[in-house]
């Protein structure tokens, strides 16, 4: 049974940091490109950052030069790393898994889902 479970999530001031993981299990996720979507009330779910196991790192423009997505293929575990966060980054976020090649940025291309974790930033 294949698992994405985040956790790291909670409340913070703007301006501070979190580090978000997710622990994947029930499956090699070699071939998976994996990433992190964020999904703010009222709005759709929309991707933040991903990668694969090896290889380059892909970001939103909203978060570029704040936020670090890194994983260790020992653990296999992602990590979404959020430096000065905005109010704005306020929602709650997911970890996916994708069997496809390339960069994957839609969410309805995803075949794994985490169960959430809610992010916080107050101003």
């Amino acid at each position: 049974q294949v698992q994405l479970v985040e956790s790291g999530g909670g409340l913070v001031q703007a301006g501070g940091s979190l580090r978000l993981s997710c622990a994947a299990s029930g499956r090699t996720f070699g071939s998976y490109f994996m990433a992190w979507f964020q999904q703010a009330p009222g709005k759709e779910r929309e991707f933040v950052a991903g990668m694969r196991w090896i290889g380059s790192e892909y970001y939103a423009d909203s978060v570029k030069g704040r936020f670090t997505i890194s994983r260790d293929n020992a653990k296999n575990t992602v990590y979404l790393q959020m430096n000065s966060l905005k109010p704005e980054d306020t929602a709650v976020y997911y970890c996916a898994a994708a069997y496809r090649s390339g960069v994957v940025t839609t969410a309805a291309r995803y075949d794994y889902w985490g169960q959430g974790t809610q992010v916080t930033v107050s101003s």
